[in-house]
């Protein structure tokens, strides 16, 4: 059963909630936009190349692992660029079988060769329905939004929550900060999560990756984030017992449960970071005892460039390491289906007349 649940699992529908714009280039796109800009890059080959960004960010250091941006960044500064960059990313994602996606990214840091804020945000737009349409004359149905990110460290928070909601009409289905998480709390700028509620804007915040629950408590009370992006850190307000796998959970991670705030969980780029401290396997990832603890679970890619991963593999990895059923890559699609950044009966739809319908055809081949 479970080699043949792994054969099946690119014909499961996907979707994918946290997912790096920047953080999924092609690394033959990489090379041929950084010789475009006469950009230096470590390696001359693409095989070369996606090596390079793999060792480079495993290597268990988030500072480190976000240093690897420096050379997708670096070539993703015109209309072109990241309209190219858009339309591939939607390419590839529906080529795994992913039917609903959020990318995120930071428009600030896309300014250096003359865009303002609100040209990004229209190529990223017309790459994305390029890629969409693409994948519709192929055969592949996918939705794709774009999730504006702010960077922690920078101080335009309030900027770029209005960039958002100026887009949200026009692609744009969220609001996000992301970057150096630990001294950069949400409560860095209060007003602009006062301002989204006021704007009924939808949030994630990256928060219980780098930094602990306190972290994660900020984003839920201080940002009223819809969803924490990453999260797994809130294991640090759960006392697990070993010898008779019973859980005593605190104030925070019952309000989290409680609230079934929606956890972004990223396996794999979690090894990479460490931000599950004492983690070296997806066996003994907390993705699995979140997900037998009733937390809202939901399984991301992060960044498939640098972890040289897709949500298929994702979910194989849970399969093979963690014991994974089919029920189980169910329950965290479907999770991410009905909390995605569109209206419910969107949600609704989607998990209908696409989600469900996909995994009983499935199902069925699998008996």
């Amino acid at each position: 059963m479970t080699s043949a649940l792994l054969d099946a699992i690119p014909d499961l529908p996907k979707v994918l909630l946290h997912d790096h714009l920047d953080g999924g280039l092609r690394p033959q796109t990489v090379l041929e936009l950084a010789a475009a800009v006469g950009h230096d890059l470590p390696a001359r080959d693409a095989e070369a190349l996606g090596t390079w960004f793999h060792d480079a960010a495993d290597s268990g250091s988030l500072p480190r692992y976000l240093e690897t941006f420096d050379h997708t960044l670096a070539v993703m500064q015109t209309p072109e660029a990241l309209a190219r960059v858009a339309k591939e990313a939607v390419l590839d994602l529906a080529a795994d079988g992913v039917v609903y996606a959020e990318q995120r990214w930071a428009p600030e840091q896309h300014l250096a060769r003359g865009m303002s804020l609100d040209e990004a945000v229209e190529a990223v737009q017309s790459g994305i329905e390029a890629g969409v349409r693409e994948a519709a004359a192929g055969g592949r149905t996918i939705r794709v939004g774009q999730l504006v990110t702010a960077m922690r460290h920078a101080d335009r928070w309030q900027e770029i929550a209005e960039l958002a909601v100026a887009h949200r009409d026009r692609g744009v289905v969220g609001f996000d900060i992301a970057g150096a998480e630990d001294g950069f709390a949400p409560d860095r700028h209060a007003g602009v999560w006062r301002y989204l509620a006021e704007q009924n804007f939808p949030t994630t915040i990256h928060a219980g990756e780098a930094a602990g629950a306190s972290s994660i408590a900020q984003a839920v009370h201080l940002g009223q984030a819809d969803r924490i992006g990453h999260g797994v850190r809130i294991m640090e307000d759960v006392r697990l017992s070993e010898h008779d796998r019973t859980a005593e959970l605190g104030p925070l991670a019952h309000w989290v449960r409680d609230h079934q705030i929606v956890l972004e969980v990223c396996p794999v780029s979690n090894l990479q970071t460490d931000a599950a401290p004492g983690v070296t396997t997806i066996a003994d990832h907390p993705i699995t005892r979140l997900k037998e603890l009733d937390f809202a679970v939901t399984l991301n890619t992060d960044n498939r460039l640098m972890s040289r991963t897709s949500l298929s593999h994702e979910m194989r990895l849970l399969v093979t390491e963690a014991g994974w059923t089919i029920d189980d890559l169910a329950d965290v699609t479907l999770n991410a289906a009905w909390s995605a950044f569109m209206h419910h009966d969107e949600r609704r739809e989607l998990v209908d007349e696409v989600i469900l319908p996909g995994y009983q055809k499935v199902e069925g081949a699998l008996r």
